[in-house]
């Protein structure tokens, strides 16, 4: 089995690929991050538009296919916790498009919702 691409440790299929095909709901915001990284890294755009809160997600996303995601690392991150109802998670998201290395920095945030977290916005 594949690795997972948030590189958890974990295979594809047990860590994000079980919330990319509804099987499970992330249960952190932190979690939640690692799936829409695992998901922009396996061109899953119906998981990205389903977990983007409704005030901010666009009516239609297309990827760059010349976009390959190599590596995430988590610097931070402020609640977001099975608790919580807001979080935010700080990272970096290294990628390689059209042979240049380059990097996504990014403090998003999120919030439950019914039980479910959403991406809301990047700051």
């Amino acid at each position: 089995m594949p690795a997972c691409p948030c590189q958890s440790g974990e295979s594809y299929d047990d860590c994000c690929g079980r919330f990319h095909r509804g099987d499970a709901a992330a249960p952190t915001a932190e979690r939640l991050m690692r799936s829409r990284y695992s998901a922009y890294s396996v061109g899953d755009t119906a998981y990205l538009l389903k977990t983007w809160h409704r005030s901010t997600r666009p009516p239609v996303l297309e990827l760059d296919p010349e976009v390959r995601w190599c590596r995430l690392d988590i610097v931070a991150h402020t609640g977001g916790s099975m608790l919580d109802t807001r979080g935010t998670v700080e990272f970096r998201a290294h990628y390689r498009s059209g042979g240049i290395a380059d990097q996504q920095h990014e403090n998003s945030s999120f919030v439950r919702e019914n039980g479910s977290w959403l991406y809301v916005n990047a700051a």
